[in-house]
């Protein structure tokens, strides 16, 4: 679902921090290898990651939900120079096309891949994380938020995707469709709990920032 037009769309990326030539040729490959290519952040939104990681300079960075990489090396962009991103998902088949676009860029030594369930792999970490990526199945997001929060430092930033859910939000719910009804959850979970403050932003497709006191 677009929710401003396609022509502000290209205005916006046209007036955007343009997209690194890294980035490009990861988005070029993954439309032509790898099967759902929208899931890919691309660029403005991308560029968005990479603001952001700037602005708060994280050391320490988890991401759930890799796809093919390109948010991971977004992210990448604002981290400390002694810092490392840990990024998780259950796509065994992924997991060497991740590697090899890591490994063309500065942070590929930084970067350290996890494969299996994200609420399995969460409580295995001992770090405290400054900046969270959460972009993976739905209908886990608020074990994820609950996993995430003893693992942030205070002033930590987590981001949420999808929170929009290409407008299903605002759509009668169907009640089979537990994706929107955990998301529908998840979003006043975050607009109300004390433990947070959070803005929604309506980039792509709902994008959650939220900054844990």
């Amino acid at each position: 679902m677009h929710f401003i037009s396609p022509e502000l769309e290209d205005y916006i990326e046209q007036h955007s921090e343009k997209e690194p030539a890294l980035l490009a040729a990861l988005n070029k490959e993954t439309y032509q290898k790898i099967l759902l290519p929208r899931m890919l952040s691309g660029h403005f939104q991308g560029r968005v990651l990479s603001m952001l990681s700037k602005l708060i300079r994280p050391l320490n960075i988890l991401e759930i939900g890799t796809y093919t990489g390109y948010s991971a090396l977004c992210l990448c962009e604002g981290m400390l120079k002694n810092g490392q991103l840990h990024t998780i998902d259950i796509k065994e088949e992924l997991v060497d096309f991740q590697r090899k676009h890591f490994d063309k860029s500065p942070w590929g030594a930084q970067i350290v891949q996890h494969l299996g369930e994200a609420i399995h792999i969460i409580p295995t970490l001992e770090l405290k994380f400054d900046l969270v990526f959460i972009d993976a199945d739905k209908e886990n997001y608020l074990e994820y938020f609950e996993l995430i929060l003893p693992k942030m430092n205070p002033g930590g930033i987590i981001l949420s995707d999808n929170v929009l859910w290409s407008g299903k939000v605002l759509e009668p719910l169907n009640p089979k469709d537990v994706s929107t009804k955990v998301l529908l959850e998840y979003n006043q979970l975050l607009a109300t709990d004390p433990r947070v403050e959070t803005v929604l932003l309506p980039i792509r497709d709902g994008l959650t920032v939220s900054r844990v006191l």
